[in-house]
C-alpha cells in the first residue's frame, strides 16, 4: 500500500516558519537535520502533535543548481500572494481554536464564517502560505 508520509510548503525563513508552526500553531519537530553534504541542505519537518501520519517539511527555495534566481524569484512571488500551498486543517470547534490561535498572535485573512460544509476560517504563515481551520459538518463528505 502506498501512504502519503509528507507534505512540503516552500518557506522563506525555516527558523521564522519552525517558530511559526510550533508556538503559534503548537505542531511538533518531527525532524530538524543539516546535511553538510549537500552545501547544508537542511531537512525541517513539523506536524500536529497525536497524529504521528504525515510531517509538513518546511522547505527554503533552494539556489542553484536546483533553481536560478529567476524560478527563485517566482516561487517567491507566488508565496506572497498566497498560492505556493495550502494546508487543510480540522477542529472539533473552529470558534473556539480561531480564538485561541488569535491569542497567540496568528493573524487570521477570514473569521469564522458558517458554510455548506461546516464553519471555516483562514490565515496565512509567515512566507505566505495559506492555511484552512474548518469544523466539519457531520453529515458532509
Amino acid at each position: 500500500m502506498i501512504t502519503i508520509a509528507s507534505t512540503q510548503l516552500w518557506v522563506h525563513d525555516q527558523d521564522e516558519a519552525l517558530d511559526f508552526y510550533t508556538k503559534k500553531l503548537g505542531f511538533e519537530v518531527r525532524s530538524d537535520v543539516t546535511v553538510p553534504e549537500l552545501g547544508n541542505f537542511r531537512w525541517l519537518t513539523v506536524g500536529p502533535a497525536g497524529q504521528d501520519s504525515i510531517d509538513i517539511v518546511l522547505m527554503a527555495i533552494p539556489g542553484a543548481p536546483m533553481f536560478d534566481d529567476e524560478t527563485r524569484g517566482k516561487i517567491a512571488e507566488l508565496m506572497g500572494m498566497g498560492y505556493a500551498g495550502t494546508v487543510f486543517l480540522t477542529t472539533a470547534d473552529c470558534q473556539a481554536s480561531y480564538e485561541e490561535l488569535l491569542a497567540r498572535g496568528v493573524e487570521f485573512v477570514e473569521t469564522p464564517e458558517v458554510r455548506p460544509y461546516g464553519i471555516d476560517c483562514g490565515f496565512r504563515d509567515p512566507s505566505g502560505n495559506h492555511l484552512r481551520l474548518t469544523q466539519v459538518n457531520a453529515d458532509f463528505g
